[in-house]
């Protein structure tokens, strides 16, 4: 394995701050739940499967970042650039989304949880399947 840490070795912030500079972009299964990652920059990377309970997000970049069946539930997401990532499955129910960015983000109207009274449609997202 080359300079990549391996999922289970990412127990902070800054471990994750420390491997994405060196280039690393594959997170998938991530277990980061209840950790500050405020104004993270992560643009394109692969968060699926990651746990990020109770991650405060809130000015984060996830600009094309890949957060299908992520769980962000009660996650700070408060003005957070989420510009075309795929939400597909995701999990974000009880989260903050107050002021986040969504345009262009993909997401399934079956399986993508949002908090109560989001509405995917005046937030600019894309369904990436047809509703029945």
């Amino acid at each position: 394995m080359s300079d990549h840490k391996a999922i289970s070795e990412i127990l902070s912030s800054a471990a994750l701050l420390a491997a994405y500079q060196t280039g690393q972009r594959g997170f998938s299964g991530l277990s980061l739940a209840g950790t500050d990652l405020s104004g993270i920059d992560l643009k394109g990377a692969d968060l699926s499967y990651a746990d990020l309970n109770e991650t405060n997000l809130s000015q984060a970049n996830l600009r094309g970042c890949d957060l299908s069946y992520a769980s962000l539930q009660e996650a700070d997401l408060t003005q957070a650039d989420l510009r075309g990532a795929m939400l597909i499955g995701t999990d974000l129910r009880q989260a903050t989304v107050t002021e986040a960015n969504f345009h262009d983000a993909d997401y399934d109207p079956a399986e993508t949880h949002f908090p109560t009274g989001f509405d995917p449609a005046k937030a600019a997202m894309k369904s990436d399947r047809a509703q029945a």
